[in-house]
């Protein structure tokens, strides 16, 4: 995974300049597309969800500051962000709904490439399905690290923990999935 920080200049520039915001924007997309498509199943909504990161990068680049960390390891923030957002709403419609109503319009094309994407990541969206007995935060961590290719101090900003505590938390990880690997739950075959 390439981090083209160093490419796009000032990340703080692209909310008011276009140009900074589509170097960024090609420059991280695949990327953004396949951390969306391990969290989710349905192509309107990583498409969407997709869209609305960069969105958030729009509104948030101003404070991104690089003392705190890389672009790259901001950028899985901000994802993660978007992606828990979109679940608390989703939940909250879905109560009072009882369903999600109106997709957006995707052309053909758009629908089979999202679809083929989801399909590549649908290993990945099981195996999260399997580490779900793993706090929120141990496997946010453990995800970043191991399937998103983030550093562990990227990873922990990303969480907003400290290096140490994240360094912890992922040796504890780490230990819980070789026993859940070395014992497999018949329910998840």
């Amino acid at each position: 995974m390439n981090d083209s920080g160093t490419q796009e200049g000032d990340l703080t520039t692209i909310g008011h300049d276009p140009a900074a915001f589509e170097i960024f924007y090609r420059a991280h997309i695949d990327i953004v597309g396949r951390f969306v498509a391990r969290r989710v199943d349905d192509p309107h909504t990583a498409a969407d969800l997709t869209a609305e990161v960069f969105l958030a990068v729009i509104h948030s680049a101003a404070g991104y500051r690089a003392d705190r960390g890389s672009p790259l390891g901001w950028l899985f923030g901000v994802a993660r962000n978007v992606i828990a957002a979109e679940r608390r709403r989703s939940l909250r419609q879905h109560q009072a709904s009882g369903r999600v109503a109106g997709r957006r319009l995707l052309d053909p094309d758009d629908i089979a490439r999202i679809e083929e994407r989801i399909d590549a990541e649908a290993v990945a969206r099981r195996t999260y399905e399997a580490l779900g007995g793993l706090p929120e935060q141990t496997r946010a961590l453990l995800e970043l690290v191991a399937v998103d290719g983030l550093s562990v101090a990227e990873a922990a900003q990303a969480l907003g923990i400290s290096p140490i505590a994240a360094r912890v938390r992922l040796h504890r990880a780490r230990r819980t999935v070789r026993l859940l690997l070395a014992h497999p739950d018949p329910a998840f075959s």
